[in-house]
């Protein structure tokens, strides 16, 4: 009889399901803190569609899963430990940035000089690969690492096998955004056709250009 109970008392630690609640919690507050990722996902959809928009999204969740399996595997630490590295993710990520600052204030720039403001009734096609930019926009970020690196191992609690333990989080974490994100395309790219005036789509994409360039400020000063 004991040794069953002892058996079964290993059997519920494999997983430490009692971190959840919390965990949940704190996932939330991050998903939902307004960041690189949900800039570009709204700004994508609003100007391509649902489709662009949830390329972009694909984009963005494997550069994220890679980083989440980096850290739980390990490489994560090691390239934290080396500020080489680390400082090189830094500059790569915050160029990238202005990069796609840039080419939005670009085509802020031409459009306002070959068309008039009567004439201009949508915005002009971006022909960036959506994907592509999900992807290079999320995985030159090394904030994602660094808060997987901090927030995941917190919430092991007295889980017998933490590398499964730290693998359902990452897990769960993921899911949270995805539903977060899909929620960003698929509004915005159900109210874009309202939001095609010029004025509003110039708006936007002063608001994304300005965001992106402050987060590339703070990924190098951070």
């Amino acid at each position: 009889m004991t040794k069953q109970v002892t058996h079964h008392e290993r059997t519920v630690m494999l997983l430490d399901f009692t971190t959840l609640p919390a965990f949940l919690l704190a996932s939330a507050v991050v998903v939902l803190t307004p960041g690189v990722d949900a800039f570009l996902l709204l700004r994508t959809s609003l100007r391509s569609g649902r489709r662009q928009g949830m390329l972009a999204l694909a984009g963005i969740h494997t550069a994220s899963f890679v980083q989440v399996a980096a850290v739980i595997s390990g490489l994560g630490a090691l390239v934290t430990r080396n500020p080489g590295v680390l400082s090189v993710l830094k500059w790569v990520g915050a160029a990238y940035l202005v990069y796609l600052a840039g080419t939005i204030l670009r085509g802020l720039w031409l459009a306002r000089r070959e068309t008039s403001r009567d004439d201009f009734e949508t915005p002009p096609a971006d022909n960036a690969n959506p994907y592509l930019r999900g992807l290079l926009t999320s995985i030159t970020n090394p904030k994602m690492l660094l808060f997987s690196l901090a927030f995941l191992p917190q919430f092991v609690g007295g889980s017998a096998r933490p590398v499964m333990q730290l693998m359902m989080l990452g897990v769960v974490f993921l899911v949270t955004a995805a539903v977060w994100e899909v929620t960003i395309v698929l509004t915005a790219s159900r109210i874009a056709s309202k939001l095609r005036h010029p004025r509003v789509s110039q708006s936007l994409d002063m608001v994304s250009a300005a965001a992106f360039l402050t987060i590339s400020v703070g990924l190098v000063a951070g």
